[in-house]
């Protein structure tokens, strides 16, 4: 049985001049991801997909070249565009955040609607998946489109209560036959 991954990458280096889709991780953030990219979980990965965002990329990359598998970026896979409000401060951001997902079909600040955000990046995964490749699929990504993308595959609403825990570098896991979420969030460290 073939399982799917949707990793979030982990903690990166947080710049108000630059803008937020080039950032990139931290020492942190690119310390964790180097610890997992040889697993037994991951031995099985065939495909490694990500959002064309550098902290995503680089999170791919890393695990790419531990099980010498090529990385394929998907620019569609990026996180809900937040780029009419630009960088927020964290309570600020957490705040829209909140409204985000408890308004899905608002936009919020000009923020891309939780639920165009979702139905993007479910093309994006079933586009991968109609390839129907052997092995396992690892997507890397964003915390707030992988909550979107977790919420589609387990049947809920769209809630911030299936949000990832904070600081990045979670996955969740569903089988790629079914599409059957097997386990919620766990951190990238249990793989």
């Amino acid at each position: 049985m073939s399982v799917v991954r949707y990793l979030t990458h982990p903690q990166v280096n947080i710049d108000p001049a630059i803008p937020v889709p080039s950032w990139g991780l931290s020492e942190i953030g690119r310390t964790r991801t180097e610890t997992i990219g040889s697993t037994r979980q991951l031995a099985r990965t065939t495909q490694i997909i990500c959002s064309g965002e550098r902290k995503a990329i680089e999170t791919a990359e890393i695990i790419a070249a531990r099980l010498n598998v090529t990385v394929e970026v998907r620019e569609a896979m990026h996180e809900n565009d937040r780029s009419a409000t630009g960088f927020l401060v964290p309570d600020e951001f957490q705040a829209v955040a909140d409204q985000f997902f408890a308004q899905p079909h608002i936009s919020v600040r000009g923020w891309e609607r939780a639920v165009d955000a979702q139905s993007r990046v479910v093309r994006e995964v079933e586009e991968v998946l109609a390839r129907d490749e052997p092995g396992d699929v690892l997507f890397v990504g964003h915390g707030g489109v992988g909550t979107l993308l977790y919420c589609y595959y387990s049947g809920v609403a769209i809630d911030r209560v299936y949000d990832q825990p904070a600081g990045g570098g979670c996955f969740f896991a569903f089988t790629k036959a079914c599409r059957r979420v097997q386990h919620s969030w766990r951190p990238l460290e249990d793989l």
